[in-house]
């Protein structure tokens, strides 16, 4: 029997303390399906691998195993990554996400650059940036607004 090859791909992997409940609460905020979930049954059903998806995007998680080297962000003092979610309604989905524990970094509001967008960080460490496409904007366009946004070399804001 011939295998299906794959071509390459890069997905983030995250590790948890309360996979489980993580796998939850990415279901109820973010609308995430669950693809697969193995636990580890001698270990009182510790999750070494689980796989979901947001949209057509990949994500997978695990449980902290810090013997391992898999430490989740509370036990490094906070996470060096943020996960990007575009969504059609960002102030919907920021509501649910606080609601069910995330803690706002930056509130959901209208950006220069085109998007309604906030940071949060979830009840597990991990930081996401939840964003909503307002304007379509060309990258000139774009640029010409961070240009009249960056403070000049007196610390104020230009435009």
């Amino acid at each position: 029997m011939a295998t299906k090859k794959s071509l390459p791909r890069i997905y983030p992997h995250l590790i948890v303390k309360g996979a489980a409940r993580a796998i939850d609460f990415y279901v109820e905020t973010l609308g995430a399906k669950e693809v697969s979930r193995f636990a580890d049954t001698k270990m009182n059903g510790h999750i070494v691998h689980a796989e979901l998806t947001i949209g057509e995007t990949t994500f997978s998680l695990s449980e902290e195993a810090r013997d391992w080297k898999n430490d989740a962000p509370a036990s490094l003092g906070g996470s060096p990554v943020i996960l990007t979610v575009q969504v059609e309604d960002a102030r919907a989905v920021g509501e649910r996400m606080v609601h069910a524990g995330a803690t706002v970094v930056y509130p959901i509001e209208d950006q220069f650059y085109g998007a309604r967008q906030g940071r949060l960080v979830d009840p597990f460490g991990h930081l996401w940036i939840i964003t909503q496409q307002i304007e379509d904007l060309s990258n000139e366009e774009i640029q010409r607004r961070v240009d009249a946004w960056t403070p000049d070399d007196s610390g104020t804001t230009k435009g």
